[in-house]
């Protein structure tokens, strides 16, 4: 059919697949399904562009060029860039990825695109697509990346967002070569704070992602956009916004929502998505309102708020920076101008949701009905404008639409079918509804002249036929039953109109899945078929009116449609499409009979199903929708031919369902899970005219032949009123009626009350009520009389009941049968309680032999204890279990080994020849180390092993392994040797507890010979000591009585007989019978019979009084008491010897204990010494262990090392490579710049010989008109030099046109001199062209040298930095295979010290010096250094004394010295002084006068200074008098004070009192007037108060009034709901 027709697309809709992106600034586009749908935001016109690949998935779009590029929904995906709105494609784009694209972005400076694959390679690309190259790669750029954005003013720089994760991609190149270089930034803390040291501070040094993850939880980013100095603004969900610098990688915090200064509307707002434009940011979140957001600075204000119906997901601005579009996930699109109107519109409301299905309502206009999974139906014009929706507030499942009223049939999930009017398109309703099944209704369909609605469920085997005609109210006129599931409903009216038939494709029980093989054709008649004789009392349609015919096909099919005397059918399992012809005499068939078809045709269908398929209303046309997504339409005369048109992805499910024009021209699907409905044209070219107008005219004839039908249903389904759940009519209620009868007391009250009706019941349930009560009203009177009958014999069976409760149960009991099957069915019981006892038994047998085994059995030396007999001291032995056949074998293989070593080592040392002294001097030395170099006591205890390594020769891990498995074989030779020791100490308990039992018994025969009662000590053993008694249960620990079978009891008489038989056999025994009578069983009198002797007093003693008694009788009586003394003393001598005896046994048990117990302490101890000795073993395979396991994870960082180091030194090597390439490529492009640059200079030096034909005068003025460049070229070389470094990419190669479109305005020839030719001027204009253009040339080459010189030095710089990282890896690698080397040289040594050896003082081995190492020696060399020590330090002391000595002496000296120095300067100072003294006139005088005058000058001097002395001395003593009466006067001054100070010390008292009443008076007067003045203080602060409040209420009022003012303000800014709803 490929020839003769094809399919084109007329109109979407569905859900929107991705953001609303701007192609211009009027039209906007986005995904729906496998189509993108362009919206015009002005006209409101829609197109639809097809996808020419599979699916719809990432989209962006630029409108600045026009241009829209989206991906392909396969297995590796191409990109398709087309350009608005010619939908022209530019290229397809070829990438890595393998199987999405999880993001496009297209920049707004050039024609380049980036995009983001899924996994595995999670790649990102940018593109060229004007030339469909891929400028740059990276994959393994993160699994998380959700979105990409260029930077809006420079392509080389885009951001990657995660949903956790916020990366900056860098896009650095160098000529024509390319590379992305990522960073990650830091984002804040949850709670907003910075990370100590801010990771985003350090370099990235590695190629690729360059991710730097933290474990700590970070702000989630949601929203991003550039702004217009190349930052970042960034919404996060938790309500901050950020600011990000991409080249200082610096995070700063503009809005945080715990500010206490925060504006209240952002308090709980969660960014979701923003735009910025020239006012401020416009953010919307996933509350219902947008912000318009003003930021300055640090500072952020909300300036004005929107509020909107639902939350938005994303927010576009126009190319016009004017309109804002905002996007909603539930499919509604609003546009805002916030400098025009503060009003947001609707522009468009798909609603959100899957299609379940649609079908073409019978109109004219080709109306649509579609039913989403969201319970919502809406009606759809020709042109796909939505004309109305109504919300059925239920789970749907299927949907048919009425051939002769304008209604639709909804099946849900619940069972029931829901009748809506469609006459209002814009406002649907629901006018009936009918309760069918307890499942989902799957299947409805209605007959092409709308007869009959038939219905079908896939979990139901009823077929339902409901009468379709409003005016029959909907109702329900019986049910077919059929065998299986349906899987598939479809019905065809005959060409006459006479019969409607219906196919059924039921699957049978056997088969599992959904298909089904057996076709069951229903033939009803049109007209006539509600009476009663053709539906039975239960609502099923009688055979007179019901013909059935069973097929059978080959194979199951999925879906099927009848036509005209054929099946066309979908089977799923051979992916193949079928049409089967029906029997032509399939009148003369009965039901039973099972007919199997096979195929007339089969065709090659979907390649992915399943597929459903239906047949066009005349018949000729087939069109299947599968799971591939495809819509095949092909020819039912002619099947394999066909047209096919991509319609939905398989990616999402494909096709649901196809639907068909009245015209057969149209056709609908549905996607399962893409939520689009395509409506598609069918377009014919090459068929007959015949087949055309048979085609076409179908559709009008057959409305001619309904439309007086419709005209008289469909008014009468206007005046349906909408469906109420509490305005059923009586007729149709449902009632529930007592179907069964309880012949109690309560029967009759039941019955006496009325019947409720039930609304859960469905029809067929309502109808079996009908049934029901109609035979109660029938059989009423029966009723009443067997009621009656069955009361009398209630009656009298209450009455026998009463007199057998008096009888024996033998008398009674008449129903042998009933006896007998209870009495089976007791024994059944009793079978299943045995059956479950034994099987309860056999379990806890099981568990029992398990547990035994695992814990008992398998321990060869079970856990045990002995317990001293005096004291709590308790001695346990060591379980052990027995050493397994692998254990044995190590240790075998390991002495082997030590064998040869030891071996090897002899031979070695006898090769090297060493001396006997020597040997035995090692010996010696060995043996005095003992236990404190073998670090354990095993030796001393006798359990060491010959074979064990030397602790300091152990170099080696398989040494250490071998060391492990002799240590283990050690600890395990000390606990056998306990154990033995043990059981030995055990037994002999046993046995002193034998002695103790055998004494105790003997004390008890003396006692009981004694007649005394003494309590005895009789120890035992506990069960720790006999652990073999919790394994074993006596038969006094069972409280319970023991279960015989009677096997057993049988069993148990057997031997009791047997034993009363032996027993008789024995017979009669006179000899010993006569020895236990005579002599109590002994032939001789025991001493302990003496106890018992008694002598018999004389007779007269009884009978006569002591007067009365003779001589003889007096001698017989003393004869008595002299034997009884004497029997008496015996006794008292035999009782002393018991008592002996017991306490010479009681010591001698005492004794016997106590020394036991002494035993056990020396066990203890022993004991003690051997867990030690194990502790200390134990602590040295833990040692070893350890150094294993360092040792292992060494060898495993060396590996990791090695491998890291492997990988830098490739990385490297690549970087070095690359680096070397690139300065390749510098220096051939700098030979070429220099080149450029030296043909530009010999230009402007051969300008003067180019023209040398001009006069010079004209020639300078030429040559300053050929340095004259254009005002264009200018301002475009000031903006070069003072632009950003993001603007250095910009091509120059548009510099050149500008260029010369400015100088067409120099070459005018108004610019030329004077008296200059045009030739000339015309040669000069050429030459100064080729001139600009050589220069342009060395500016575009100078700025790409330098491009090129700056990404090589930023290469260099990442080759120094991989150098440097692999030395550091290197130099890790060195470091650990020394500490390797150290570990394996440095052996951990146990040592065993006594208290006093160690020479760290224990103050010392704190928490900071527990690491130190400390170095082990032999005590001889400590001792020998010591020796020395001592020696050395005698000898210093003694060379320090020397120095003291000489030291003192030098400093004695010293100072001597400078005492000697000091003298000599005073004598020289005496003499300077001397030298220096003036002399006086007399002394002169006295200088030169001899000595006899010199003598009488002096003895003059001496007489007249003693005159003056003695002068003196009167003068002294005068003053000495005048004194001494000053003091007298002084002493009786001061007793006139003593006797006035005691005349007023009389008076104080007195005066102290007349102080205190004057004191109280002052107060009291004092008190009164503070009163007043506090009285008069209250009064101030109550007016003041008064004051105050007077003031407060008044500024609240003045509140309220500024309240009003601001709320009223508000009112005027915003707009109001009701105004809303005007729009």
């Amino acid at each position: 059919m490929d020839e003769t027709g094809s399919l084109k697309i007329r109109w979407v809709q569905g859900s929107i697949n991705a953001n609303v992106e701007f192609v211009d600034e009027k039209t906007v586009c986005y995904g729906c399904g496998t189509h993108i749908c362009f919206l015009n935001l002005e006209t409101k016109a829609r197109s639809v562009f097809q996808s020419p690949g599979r699916g719809v998935g990432a989209l962006t779009a630029d409108a600045r060029s026009g241009a829209f590029a989206f991906s392909e929904q396969k297995l590796s995906p191409s990109i398709f860039v087309y350009i608005f709105p010619e939908l022209q494609l530019k290229n397809e784009l070829k990438g890595t990825a393998q199987l999405e694209y999880t993001s496009l972005t297209l920049s707004e400076d050039g024609p380049y695109l980036g995009s983001c694959s899924s996994f595995p390679d999670y790649t990102i690309t940018v593109w060229n697509w004007e030339n469909a190259e891929a400028i740059c790669t990276q994959p393994q750029a993160g699994p998380d990346i959700v979105s990409l954005l260029f930077n809006p003013l420079s392509w080389l720089q885009l951001c990657a967002l995660g949903p956790s994760t916020l990366t900056v991609w860098n896009i650095e190149k160098s000529n024509s070569f390319h590379v992305l270089k990522s960073r990650a930034i830091e984002l804040p803390a949850a709670d907003g704070s910075f990370a100590e040291g801010h990771a985003n501070k350090l370099p990235n040094t590695v190629r690729g992602t360059g991710t730097l993850r933290s474990t700590r939880t970070t702000l989630t980013p949601s929203a991003i956009s550039w702004t217009a100095t190349s930052k970042l603004y960034v919404g996060c969900a938790e309500g901050y916004l950020l600011l990000v610098d991409p080249e200082s990688f610096s995070v700063s915090i503009l809005f945080s929502p715990t500010t206490a200064d925060a504006p209240p509307e952002l308090k709980h707002f969660s960014f979701q998505a923003f735009a910025l434009n020239e006012n401020g940011l416009i953010a919307a979140g996933k509350e219902r309102v947008l912000h318009h957001v003003q930021i300055r600075g640090t500072q952020t204000n909300v300036t004005q708020t929107w509020q909107l119906e639902g939350p938005v997901t994303s927010v576009r601005l126009s190319p016009d920076n004017e309109t804002l579009l905002l996007s909603a996930s539930t499919g509604q699109i609003y546009l805002l101008n916030p400098s025009k109107s503060d009003t947001v519109l609707k522009t468009l409301d798909v609603l959100s949701g899957n299609f379940l299905t649609a079908a073409f309502l019978q109109t004219d206009r080709n109306i649509c009905v579609s039913l989403r999974d969201s319970g919502v139906l809406q009606l759809w014009s020709s042109e796909g404008v939505c004309l109305g929706f109504l919300h059925l507030q239920a789970e749907v499942t299927s949907l048919a639409c009425c051939p002769i009223a304008h209604y639709a049939a909804v099946g849900t999930e619940s069972g029931r079918v829901l009748f809506v009017d469609l006459n209002e398109e814009e406002q649907p309703r629901l006018v009936h509804q009918v309760y069918l099944y307890h499942s989902a209704v799957d299947h409805l369909v209605f007959d092409q002249e709308g007869h009959y609605l038939l219905t079908g469920s896939g979990s139901d085997s009823h077929v339902y036929v409901i009468d379709a005609k409003p005016s029959a109210r909907f109702s329900v006129i019986g049910h077919i039953a059929v065998s299986g599931r349906i899987s598939s409903l479809s019905a065809r009216c005959s060409s006459d109109g006479e019969e409607v038939k219906a196919l059924v494709l039921c699957s049978e029980q056997e088969e599992k899945n959904q298909d089904g093989s057996l076709l069951i054709m229903v033939s009803l008649p049109a007209r006539n078929i509600a009476g009663q004789d053709c539906v039975d009392r239960h609502g099923c349609l009688s055979p007179r009116v019901l013909r059935l015919f069973n097929y059978k096909v080959p194979l199951p099919l999925t879906s099927c449609t009848l036509g005209a005397n054929e099946v066309f059918a979908y089977c799923e399992r051979n992916k193949s499409l079928q049409q089967f012809q029906l029997p032509e005499a399939a009148d003369s068939l009965t039901s039973p009979q099972v007919v199997q078809l096979k195929p007339v045709q089969e065709v090659k269908g979907h390649p992915l199903g399943p597929a459903s398929v239906l047949l066009s209303p005349h018949c000729l046309w087939l069109a299947s929708a599968g799971r591939d997504g495809l819509l095949r339409l092909r020819q039912t005369a002619s099947m394999e031919p066909h047209i096919e048109l991509l319609c939905h992805s398989c990616r999402l499910g494909g096709g649901r369902s196809v639907s068909f024009s009245s015209d057969g021209r149209t056709l609908l699907t549905t996607g399962f899970n893409d939520g689009s409905l395509v409506c598609t044209d069918l377009r014919i070219k090459g068929v007959p005219d015949e087949k055309v107008n048979k085609a076409t005219q179908y559709g009008h004839v057959r409305a001619q032949a309904l439309k007086k039908v419709f005209d008289s249903e469909n008014p009468v389904l206007v005046n349906i009123p909408v469906w109420d759940e509490g305005s059923k009519k009586p007729e149709e209620s449902e009632v529930r009626v007592q179907t069964s009868i309880d012949m109690t007391e309560e029967d009759e009250r039941i019955r006496g009350s009325p019947l409720a009706p039930r609304s859960d019941l469905t029809w067929l349930e309502n109808k079996g009520e009908e049934v029901v009560k109609e035979d109660n009203e029938r059989y009423s009177e029966e009723k009443k009389h067997l009621r009656e009958t069955v009361a009398e014999i209630r009656d009298t069976i209450q009455k026998m009941l009463r007199e057998n409760d008096s009888l024996p149960v033998e008398q009674f009991n008449l129903d042998v049968e009933e006896q007998r099957r209870l009495e089976d069915m007791v024994e059944l019981e009793a079978e299943r309680v045995r059956a479950e006892t034994e099987q309860n038994i056999a379990e806890m047998c099981y568990l029992q032999d398990v547990l035994k085994r695992e814990c008992w059995d398998s321990w060869m030396v079970k856990s045990r204890a002995i317990m001293a007999f005096h004291s709590e001291l308790i001695v346990q032995n060591y379980p052990l279990k027995e050493r397994t056949r692998k254990e044995l074998e190590d240790l075998r293989r390991v002495q082997n080994t030590r064998r040869i070593e030891e071996a090897a080592c002899a031979l070695s040392g006898a090769e090297k020849g060493s001396s006997a002294e020597e040997q035995k001097q090692d010996e010696e030395g060995h043996e005095a180390e003992g236990a404190a170099l073998t670090g354990s006591f095993s030796a001393q205890l006798g359990c060491s092993n010959p074979y064990v390594y030397d602790q300091f020769s152990l170099q080696t891990i398989e040494q250490r392994v071998n060391q492990t498995i002799l240590l283990q074989d050690v600890i395990y030779g000390i606990k056998m040797a306990f154990n033995a020791e043990f059981e030995a100490q055990h037994r002999q308990k046993v046995q002193e507890l034998k002695r103790v039992g055998a004494r105790n018994k003997r004390i008890r025969e003396i006692m009981q010979e004694l007649d005394t009662n003494q309590e005895l000590w009789e120890p035992g053993l506990t069960d720790s000591e006999w652990p073999e008694r919790l394994v074993t249960v006596d038969d006094s620990e069972i409280k319970a009585e023991k279960y015989l079978t009677p096997e057993q009891k049988e069993e148990e008489e057997r031997k009791r007989l047997k034993e009363e038989a032996y027993l008789t056999a024995q017979g009669d025994d006179n000899k010993e019978r006569a020895l236990d009578n005579m002599m109590d069983g002994v032939l001789e009198v025991k001493k302990v019979d003496i106890l018992k002797m008694e002598i018999p007093p004389p007779e007269f003693v009884l009978t006569k009084p002591h007067v009365h008694w003779g001589e003889e009788e007096k001698k017989v009586y003393k004869e008595y008491e002299k034997k009884t003394k004497d029997l008496n003393e015996e006794k008292d001598k035999y009782k002393r010897a018991l008592e002996t005896e017991i306490k010479k046994l009681q010591e001698s048990s005492k004794e016997a204990t106590e020394k036991f117990d002494k035993t056990l302490t020396r066990l203890l101890e022993k004991k003690v010494e051997c867990t030690a000795a194990i502790y200390l073993e134990e602590l040295k395979i833990i040692y070893l262990a350890d150094s294993v396991l360092t040792e292992e994870e060494m060898r495993n960082v060396e590996l990791e090392l090695k491998l890291k180091l492997e990988k830098l030194l490739a990385r490297e090597g690549e970087i070095r490579e690359e680096m070397v390439r690139r300065e390749h490529e510098v220096e051939l492009f700098q030979k070429a710049y220099e080149n450029l640059v030296a043909e530009d200079k010999v230009l402007d030096k051969d300008f003067r010989r180019e023209f040398s034909d001009v006069p010079n005068q004209i020639a300078d003025q030429l040559y300053k008109l050929f340095k004259r460049r254009p005002r264009v070229q200018k301002v475009r070389a000031q903006t070069e030099n003072t632009s950003s470094a993001l603007r250095e990419h910009r091509p120059h190669g548009s510099l050149v046109p500008d260029a010369l479109r400015g100088m067409e305005e120099l070459d005018s020839p108004k610019n030329m001199p004077e008296g200059l030719s045009q030739s000339v001027w015309e040669r000069f204009c050429i030459v100064r062209k080729e001139k600009l253009k050589s220069e342009q040339q060395v500016q575009l080459k100078a700025s790409t040298l330098a491009e090129m010189q700056a990404f090589l030095q930023r290469r260099k710089g990442e080759a120094n930095a991989a150098q440097q990282e692999s030395r550091s890896c290197s130099e890790a690698l060195k470091s650990l295979h020394k500490r390797r080397n150290d570990h394996l040289i440095n052996v951990k040594v146990q040592v065993v010290l006594k208290q006093g050896q160690v020479e760290a003082l224990p103050a010392d081995l704190t928490a900071d010096t527990t690491g130190t190492d400390f170095l082990l020696c032999h005590k001889s060399m400590v001792d020998n250094l010591r020796g020395k020590i001592r020696s050395l330090v005698e000898q210093k002391i003694a060379f320090m004394e020397k120095c003291k000595d000489a030291h003192k002496q030098i400093v004695q000296l010293e100072w001597e010295h400078r005492v000697l120095k000091n003298k000599i300067q005073d004598l020289k100072d005496k003499e300077k002084d001397i030298k220096m003294l003036r002399l006086s006139k007399q002394q002169q005088d006295m200088k030169y006068c001899s000595k006899d005058e010199q003598a009488h000058r002096m003895a003059e001097k001496i007489s007249s200074l003693e005159k003056s002395i003695t002068l003196m001395k009167k003068i002294h003593q005068q003053k000495v008098q005048q004194c001494k009466k000053r003091i007298a006067q002084i002493k009786q001054q001061a007793a006139k004070k003593t006797r006035s100070n005691a005349s007023l010390e009389q008076q104080l008292p007195d005066l102290q009192v007349t102080v205190a009443e004057l004191t109280n008076i002052c107060g009291l007067a004092a008190t009164e007037e503070n009163v007043a003045a506090k009285r008069e203080e209250r009064y101030q602060e109550i007016l003041q108060r008064r004051k105050w409040k007077e003031t407060a209420m008044s500024q609240a009022e003045d509140l309220v009034l500024l309240r009003e003012e601001v709320e009223r303000l508000r009112r005027r800014n915003f707009i109001s709901l009701d105004e809303l709803e005007h729009y």
